[in-house]
């Protein structure tokens, strides 16, 4: 499960973004000491950071500079601050996005499930750009698969969701999970979507003469055994 740390002083806002992303079955961590906010990076050791500009004793342009001396971590900027100075200047400090005050909730779900998505779903082990099970492989470089003599391609959302479960031989892959990896800023994914994508790459992987490939454990997610 993906952590994501949260520095707001709006304690409104901290508490709609934290009930937001846990529904999407995030880890969230909220800052409460703004005078320490380094020491709590460190010791929650998120995989994205939600900073906030204007903050007590110093701003986030301070707390992102230190975070850069030791991460490389996503850190996304919120702020009310308008002018193209400030968005600027939080990309020139080490920022990955800027979202301006005040926001929707699902466009901001959406950047995080994006940059997730870039940063570590598709992040490919370069020493390891081929997956292969039960005579399968996933090139991972071109989007296709193979069985035997017989070769054929993925689309986008296909490639996501076989890179996710061949990475995890043998473990369910949750619904939830899988509908986060697939959604991006322009395609909103539900329950139906996920369905007929994984039937889609399930009966590719059939036609290629490979069973029972992909099992469905009902109500709870997806694995290949």
């Amino acid at each position: 499960m993906y952590r994501i740390m949260i520095v707001e002083d709006d304690e409104k806002i901290r508490r709609i973004i934290s009930e937001s992303l846990r529904k999407w079955r995030y880890d969230v961590f909220e800052v409460s000491d703004f005078s320490h906010v380094l020491n709590d990076f460190t010791s929650s050791e998120p995989h994205l950071v939600l900073m906030d500009i204007n903050l007590p004793f110093l701003d986030g342009y301070h707390w992102c500079a230190q975070i850069r001396t030791i991460s490389k971590v996503p850190i996304v900027f919120l702020s009310s601050r308008t002018q193209n100075m400030d968005m600027i200047m939080a990309m020139n400090m080490g920022g990955d996005d800027y979202v301006q005050k005040p926001f929707d909730l699902d466009v901001l779900v959406a950047k995080v499930n994006a940059i997730f998505r870039r940063k570590y779903t598709y992040d490919a082990d370069q020493n390891n750009l081929e997956l292969t099970h039960r005579g399968l492989c996933f090139f991972l470089a071109n989007s296709t698969v193979q069985y035997q003599n017989e070769v054929i391609e993925l689309t986008r959302n296909e490639f996501i969701l076989l890179q996710l479960m061949m990475r995890s031989i043998g473990k369910i892959i949750a619904r939830d999970e899988l509908m986060q990896a697939l959604w991006n800023n322009d395609q909103f994914v539900d329950d139906n979507t996920l369905t007929v994508n994984v039937n889609r790459l399930r009966k590719k992987i059939t036609q290629l003469g490979l069973e029972q490939f992909i099992v469905t454990r009902k109500g709870m997610g997806y694995l290949i055994e």
